[in-house]
Formats: C-alpha cells, structure tokens, sequence
C-alpha cells in the first residue's frame, strides 16, 4: 500500500534498490508476485540485474572445468535466470492486462533487449558445445525419460536458433530477431490505440434497439468511462465479427460496426506486418528453411507444411458446403438472394429463434458471472478432477478486479493459485488468454499460479454480469488452459505446463469447452441470476442445435483466418506486398483457397491479427483446427469409454495434462486414447461427417 503523505509513513517507491522485491523470492503463498509493494521504478532495475545475472551463470556453465553432465550443465542452465523470470512474468501480465503509458515505454525498450539476451543463451558457443556434447552421448548417459526430453529440447532450441551458423550469420540472425521483436511490440500498441479509437460511440439509447437493457447499460456506463457522458459506446472486441451484429436493428448501424472492426490497424499496421513478414521470411532462409512456416511448423506436432496443407484439404471443402447451406437459409429468412457480411449474425439469430425457438438474448439471465464461475467452471473441475477452490481476499493481486483462489487436490493437498481478471478495461488488451505469475516446477520448489483473462463488460456498480453463451465458452476454455497449467507436475520449468507446441496447446482448452453442456454442470450454474429458477430444460438441447447451425459460418472465419496467417509466411520474401497492397494479398490468399466468401470475413485480418504479428502463433494459427481434431476426438472418448466421469478425468489429467512436454505431446495423446487422433468427430461436430 501507498503512504498517505504523512512524514511517519515511509515511501515504498524511495526504498534503497536492496529492497526491490524481485531480487528475492516472494515469501507470500505459492510465491504469489507481493504485488503490494511492486511499483514501476521496480521493473527496470530488475531486468538489468536479471539478464546480467543469467549471462553470468551461463558464462559459468560454459567455462566449467569439468566434463559437461546433466546436473552441471542442463540441470545449472534450468536454475539460471531466477530474477529475470520473476520480472519477466510480472511485467508482461501487466503489459497486457493493465498497461499505462510508462509501461508501453518500458515494453518498448526491453524487449528486443530479451530477444537479444535470449540469442546471447541459446548461441552461447561454449555452452553449445557442452550440449552437444551431452546429445551427442545422450543414449549412455543413463538418463531417465524427463532428463532425456529436456537434454533433448534444449539442444533443439538451440540449433533451430542457429548455434550451428557462421559467426556472420549469427549476426545477422540476432539483428533480425531484435528487429521483429521491435515491430510486434510495436503492432500491438498500435493495435491497442486503434481498437480503443475505433470504439462506436452514439448518441441515444434507441439507435441500439435489439440489444437487451442491460447491454444498453453497460454501453452507457462504457461511454462515460471512455469520456463520453450521456451517450453509449461498444467497444470493440480483437475479432472480426462482434457479438452485437447479432442484435442490433439497425441496418446501418451494423454496417458501421462492422466497418470500425474490420478497419483496425490498417493505415498503421499493414506496413508493420509486411515487414515482419519479410524479416521472418530471411531469418528462416538463414535457418535454411524455404519459408517462416517451414521452420515453424518442423518443431510442432504437425511436422511439416505437407501435413498443415493436407488439414486445410479436409476441411476447407466441407466447412464451405455447410456455410454455402447457411448462407441459403438466411437468405430466405431475409428475403432476399443473400445475405451480406454485416447482416449474418442478425438473420442466423432469426434463423435460430425460427427453428429452434431460441433466442440468445433469452439465455443472459440464466447465465451470471458468479454462478458461471462457481457453478459451472469451478463445479466441473471438481466433478471430473476432484480439485476444490476458496477465494483469497487476502491475496493482493495486480488489479482490484483481479481475483485470487487457492486451488486444493481431492484429498486436501495444496495445488496452486488461480487468479481470475475477467472484466475489461481500457488498459487491457483485447481477447482472452491464460499466462503463468509462478511456474510449476520441483526442482525450482514452485507450485503454480496462474492467471486467466477475459474481457468482459463491466456493468454499473450493483448491477449481475450476464453472459451471452460466447463468452460461457470462453470462461471454459481459458480454464482449460489454467488447469493444463496447475496440473503440472514436472521437475523442469522449460517441460512445464503449457510449454508444449502451439498446435497442441489449444487441445486441453478446447476440451474443457465440453463441460459447459455437461447436463450436470449446465443444470447447476444456469439459473436465472434473480428468481434461482433453473434454465427451461428445453433450452439446452435447443442451444445445441443452434449452436450446430453454426458451424458453418465458424469454420470458414476461423479456416480464413489460418490461411491468411499460412500466406504471410509461406510466400518468399520478395513476392510480399506493399503497404498499399495488405487487401489485394489478403483477397487473393483466400481465393487460392475458396475462403474468399463476401458474406464471411476472416475471424481476423492482417491489421489486427495480434496472434501472428503481435504475439508467438506466426505460421502457427492452424494450430487451433489442428488442435480441435484431437479435441473432438477426446471429447467422444469422454462420453463413450464406459468409465464415470471422475476416472476419465484422472486418467486425462495423470496421461496427459500433468506431463506437460515431458514426453512427446502426441505420445501423451495416444497414451490417453491408446491409438493415434481420428478426424472423423471433428467432420462431425462441424456438420461434414456421418453425423449429418
């Protein structure tokens, strides 16, 4: 806490650099950041020290006098950069949930400073050829499966970096990789500005007829928090097609908001991602790979970009024929010959009330925060895992709406903390993700803290957060990434949680989606928010049906999205366009493709695609289809193994959500399932297989 001016009360901010809190290890629960005595003069400080330090320990390693073994060079290189990693952890959640200016200045200036310092570990020559000199030994060495996988991945992060390269060349790598670090942290402030500027502001309550009323409040209390009393803001959300187009009356009015999405970022960002593309593109040649997806994609599950090309070839086709079916059907509830992209969402929300006599704004009542929280994500873990949840009001987290529950296993052993930050602000970032405060890890004596955010609206003071059911799954899907994060149960940080390929990552979120419909759980958290009534019994099998009409249209954006994504990096270097030109390539990427439908834009594009320019899913967006395949495979196995529920999720969680990349992601797959992933659900849920 701040002193409140008296003389007696020292300045936290004035205390001698000894008591910066990251040079020690919290003595708070689980390590919790002590955020309470955090301040921004704190970070800088704490960068230099730890990147010096780590560069020391490092230089240790290498200079060893001794013969290279496990424990005195891969075991040491684990133990390295303990206060960088506090920092670091700290720095970037708040970089992304709760920016200010000096924090973007900061930002700004320290990460290509970490990417340069990442290249100076991972080319260190002489730690380089101890490792090498380990791999190279490694079938003798008597290591056990865990030692062997972080031997292994290691000395692969380390040649995919170019350790193997002419020092000329390593020079050019680092200056590249200082460059497109420099421009994504300057795509996603450009982004973040945009965004919050191209907010749809209007001047009276009845311009959004169609949106329930306390949407129409939340508007209000949006536009007087972004500075415009008395009128009504939708703020724009980091995807293409916003929940409001399904709602509102006006014609015009969604043409607008539609605009105002799909026109993010591109006078700023369209010459900011050609050039990360072009850097990407050399850095790869370089790495002597034909493209950025060459590279990327060698060290995923998917392989190569055959096997990436061969997913799109599957599901491209049938994905267009079911959206072509729904397209037809709105065009009739319309009455018109077709229906355009502004309009979609509007008339499938007819086509569904028609149907399936379901109405979405109808769910909101039944859906409040809490109960979603509580008695849905939190009541599902309990039911398939056996894990247990107390809040922590004592627990200080970064931001007053952040909140902090610890996290017990069946038989009342500590597990981890969970934060949850699941309201929007201006100073957060758009979407929705999970990131690590503390990581899992025994030989580092670490417990999990993890944290997940969304971005919900904030309503007035007083007033229940109601959830359209978008947002329900998302809550389910960020939690599954939080539990592959608190599940972990590695001795080694860099094997830990989450840190598995970017197409397999999605897999477990993905999965954990299935527990919002679980009748048990769906029966126990969607009760109206002011009488406790419990959701009409019909409604749920009615959502799934709606849900399935769908697909379609999800398919496409989503499959539009990766191909564009795939385009930007598999193109060589000199056939990228210019600034003028983002459109034109965009368009003719998913024409190459038969994505390029009129009605359905991409879920993003190239302006604020802060997944590939901003952050680590370059060439690597496909991984969210890649993952589903395994996802909708593991969710029939759920309902159709002939075990209860309780066991299936301990097997789930021993085979696979603990092991993190401890052993090879897929072997932990078909160690679960007991044979390789089966396309054939994922056709079905999307409405192309036997299902149909």
């Amino acid at each position: 806490m701040t002193g409140t001016g008296s003389a007696a009360v020292p300045d936290p901010d004035r205390r001698p650099a000894t008591s910066n809190p990251f040079f020690s290890a919290s003595e708070l629960p689980y390590g919790l950041p002590p955020f309470a005595r955090i301040r921004h003069e704190h970070f800088r400080p704490a960068f230099e020290r730890g990147i010096a330090e780590q560069l020391a320990e490092v230089a240790a390693v290498g200079a060893d006098s001794e013969p290279p073994t496990f424990e005195n060079t891969v075991a040491a290189l684990e133990l390295s950069g303990a206060v960088l990693r506090r920092v670091s952890a700290v720095f970037f959640n708040k970089a992304n949930a709760d920016t200010d200016e000096a924090t973007q200045e900061l930002e700004a200036e320290i990460v290509p400073r970490l990417a340069a310092h990442e290249d100076a570990v991972l080319l260190d020559p002489a730690l380089f050829a101890r490792l090498e000199t380990l791999y190279e030994a490694r079938a003798g060495l008597g290591l056990d499966g865990e030692q062997l996988r972080l031997l292994e991945r290691h000395h692969a992060a380390r040649v995919r970096a170019g350790a193997r390269l002419a020092p000329e060349q390593q020079r050019r790598l680092r200056e590249l990789n200082a460059e497109i670090a420099t421009l994504c942290t300057d795509f996603r402030r450009n982004l973040r500005a945009d965004t919050a500027a191209a907010a749809l502001v209007v001047d009276r309550a009845e311009e959004l007829a169609g949106l329930p009323d306390d949407e129409i409040a939340t508007a209000a209390e949006n536009a007087r928090a972004l500075g415009h009393d008395g009128r009504f803001a939708l703020s724009l959300l980091n995807f293409t097609n916003q929940p409001q187009l399904a709602a509102l009356e006006d014609p015009a009015l969604r043409e607008r908001l539609l605009t105002a999405s799909m026109g993010r970022g591109g006078a700023t960002n369209g010459s900011v991602a050609i050039a990360v593309a072009r850097l990407r593109a050399e850095r790869a040649a370089l790495l002597g790979h034909s493209s950025h997806a060459s590279w990327q994609v060698a060290d995923q599950t998917a392989g190569t970009t055959d096997a990436v090309a061969e997913m799109f070839g599957k599901l491209i086709g049938p994905a267009l024929v079911h959206a072509e079916r729904e397209g037809a059907a709105l065009a009739d509830a319309a009455g018109v010959a077709e229906v355009g992209a502004a309009d979609w969402q509007f008339y499938a929300e007819r086509v569904r009330r028609q149907r399936f006599d379901l109405d979405a704004a109808a769910l909101r009542p039944y859906l409040e925060l809490e109960a979603v929280l509580r008695d849905g994500v939190f009541h599902a873990a309990t039911l398939v895992y056996g894990i247990t949840f107390a809040e922590r009001p004592d627990l200080v987290a970064y931001h007053p709406d952040a909140r902090v529950f610890e996290v017990h296993n069946a038989d009342g052993s500590p597990l981890g903390l969970y934060v949850g930050d699941f309201h929007a602000r201006e100073s957060k970032r758009g979407g929705a993700w999970m990131n690590e405060l503390v990581t899992q890890s025994h030989l580092l004596g670490q417990r999990p803290v993890v944290v997940n955010n969304l971005n919900i609206a904030k309503p007035a003071a007083g007033e229940p957060v109601l959830l359209n059911w978008s947002e329900v799954t998302t809550l389910f899907h960020e939690f599954g990434h939080a539990l592959h994060g608190m599940f972990s149960d590695v001795r080694y940080p860099l094997l830990a949680g989450t840190e598995v390929p970017r197409d397999f990552v999605e897999f477990p979120s993905q999965v954990n989606e299935m527990w919002a419909e679980w009748p048990e759980v769906l029966a126990r958290y969607a009760r109206h928010h002011r009488t406790g009534e419990p959701m009409p019994p019909e409604l749920p099998s009615r959502l799934r049906e709606a849900e399935r009409f769908g697909e379609g249209f999800d398919s496409v954006e989503h499959l539009a999205a990766a191909v564009l994504d795939w385009a930007w990096h598999t193109v060589p270097a000199d056939e990228l366009p210019t600034a003028d030109g983002v459109e034109a390539f965009e368009t003719a990427a998913l024409a190459r493709h038969g994505l390029a439908h009129p009605a359905i834009p991409p879920r993003y594009r190239t302006g604020y695609f802060a997944h590939v320019f901003g952050g680590g899913y370059a060439a690597g967006y496909y991984g969210y289809r890649w993952a589903e395949v395994l996802d909708a495979d593991t969710v029939r196995w759920f309902r159709e193994n002939g075990r209860t529920v309780r066991e299936s999720g301990e097997i789930f969680r021993r085979e696979l959500l603990s092991r993190g990349n401890s052993i090879d992601p897929m072997a932990a797959f078909r160690a679960v399932l007991g044979r390789d992933p089966d396309f054939g659900p994922l056709l079905a849920r999307r409405g192309a297989g036997p299902a149909e």
